[in-house]
């Protein structure tokens, strides 16, 4: 993967408008020709990068709504620090670690690792702590953020309910990347990888569940924060077609996916258009080119969109699987403790890279197809279940077994540390190979010691 992987969505400057004339428009040909160059650059996979988003709460009250003032000294403490990943803060004041692009397992841990240390040690000097769960239950939820980006995003969101802003300020995962595989057909072919991750995804939803709801809109779910991707946007956080190929596929999606928002220069708010998808913005520009299309009032008003524009389209697009060049999955809640994050990112990695593993993978999948049905996830039945269920769906349960033992026992030829071997032992004992997900052991309480992770 390469090494701008982790860019931060605001790294697309606005536009400046004095050099408007200098940029060409974007004609739908070349658009398509761009995603296909973007989505998944092939080759043997030999890299892996994790990204990790914690909670900061108060060591002696966890359960307190931290001061905006507390919390961005907090943030400004720990990007003081000389780490080796990129620090970012979400909207909600989630704190976000990702990684460099690593040549090995141990070499994306031990970097993660190590700056989770230093960053612990500034926040607990300041009486605080960071929390994984997937879901953060605090009310009221509040946007510490203010950019054109986030206010244009919660305008949007804001159409379809309420989902939009818990996405942006209470939600936390832990992400795992991982190459995107050969050109060539095989277990570690691209267009095998793509397809084992959408069917593998819900096991990991299932297995990795943090995020109990006991009211609203989720009760009862094991993982409610997937639920709430799941209801931001009637496409935006959908995968696209699995019967299609890879490229095909995902550029039709991107192109047919509604605009969250025209970057514009100057300190005004930036443009929310309702109902325009990209396809619909380039084709607008090539009437106002003099060439075909059709202009609607939808369009009316804005300039033509370019490459850069394109770019950052794909930054807003939310499925739980995003080929950015390499496979981002995003459908892991957050993980509790201080190495719980270290399981998914162990057994993502052995199943996708290990070529036995990765075998094991797919003899699961094959037996999940018929499960997943014709719908997209995360809203077909096999992904629901693992949202509503967990490994209590005695499907997923079996799935979540064979995969851990597989994973287990590439972890050693994959060179994983002792430590890493025994923290996935752990959890797969005292959760997969009883049914169990972290969800069960209970909402997760914001008192006493066992916010102090």
């Amino acid at each position: 993967m390469p090494q701008d992987a982790y860019a931060p969505h605001d790294a697309y400057a606005p536009p400046d408008p004095n050099a408007q004339g200098d940029t060409p428009a974007l004609g739908e040909t070349a658009a398509e020709d761009l995603v296909h160059g973007i989505c998944f650059k092939t080759g043997p996979p030999r890299t892996l990068g994790a990204e990790l988003e914690w909670l900061v709460l108060d060591a002696d009250r966890p359960g307190a709504i931290l001061p905006p003032d507390r919390l961005a000294a907090a943030h400004e403490a720990a990007r003081a620090l000389p780490l080796h990943s990129r620090l970012t803060i979400e909207p909600g004041g989630q704190l976000e670690l990702s990684s460099a692009p690593a040549p090995s397992l141990s070499g994306c841990v031990d970097g993660l690792q190590a700056d989770l240390t230093a960053v612990r040690a500034a926040l607990r000097s300041r009486g605080l702590v960071l929390r994984g769960t997937g879901r953060d239950p605090r009310r009221p939820l509040r946007r510490m953020l203010r950019s054109p980006r986030y206010d244009a995003m919660e305008t949007y969101f804001d159409r379809t309910g309420p989902a939009g802003r818990a996405m942006m300020r209470a939600s936390a995962s832990v992400q795992v990347c991982v190459d995107a595989g050969y050109e060539e057909p095989g277990p570690l072919g691209y267009g095998r990888r793509w397809r084992l991750a959408h069917l593998l995804g819900a096991v990991f939803v299932a297995a990795f569940a943090n995020s109990p709801a006991h009211e609203g809109p989720y009760a009862g779910w094991r993982c409610s924060r997937q639920g709430i991707w799941r209801d931001i946007d009637a496409r935006r956080a959908l995968a696209p077609p699995l019967d299609t190929a890879p490229r095909d596929g995902w550029t039709r999606h991107a192109l047919d996916t509604e605009v969250m928002c025209v970057r514009s220069a100057g300190e005004g708010p930036w443009p929310v258009p309702y109902g325009m998808t990209f396809r619909d913005w380039i084709r607008a520009g090539e009437v106002a080119a003099g060439g075909g299309g059709v202009r609607t009032p939808r369009t009316d008003g804005l300039r033509p969109p370019t490459a850069e524009d394109l770019e950052y389209h794909l930054t807003t697009l939310f499925p739980p699987v995003r080929p950015r060049g390499h496979l981002e999955f995003r459908m892991i809640d957050a993980q509790s403790g201080d190495d719980g994050w270290l399981v998914p990112v162990a057994v993502v990695h052995a199943l996708f890279d290990d070529p036995e593993a990765a075998e094991s993978a797919y003899r699961v999948a094959k037996a999940l197809a018929d499960t997943h049905g014709p719908r997209p996830s995360p809203r077909n039945p096999l992904w629901q279940s693992a949202a509503r269920h967990g490994l209590a769906d005695p499907e997923l349960r079996t799935a979540a077994a064979a995969c851990f033992r597989a994973a287990a026992e590439a972890l050693p030829r994959l060179g994983a540390s002792r430590h890493v071997q025994d923290v996935v032992g752990a959890f797969t004992e005292r959760f997969t190979l009883r049914g169990r997900c972290p969800a069960d052991d209970g909402y997760l309480q914001l008192t006493g010691t066992g916010a102090r992770s």
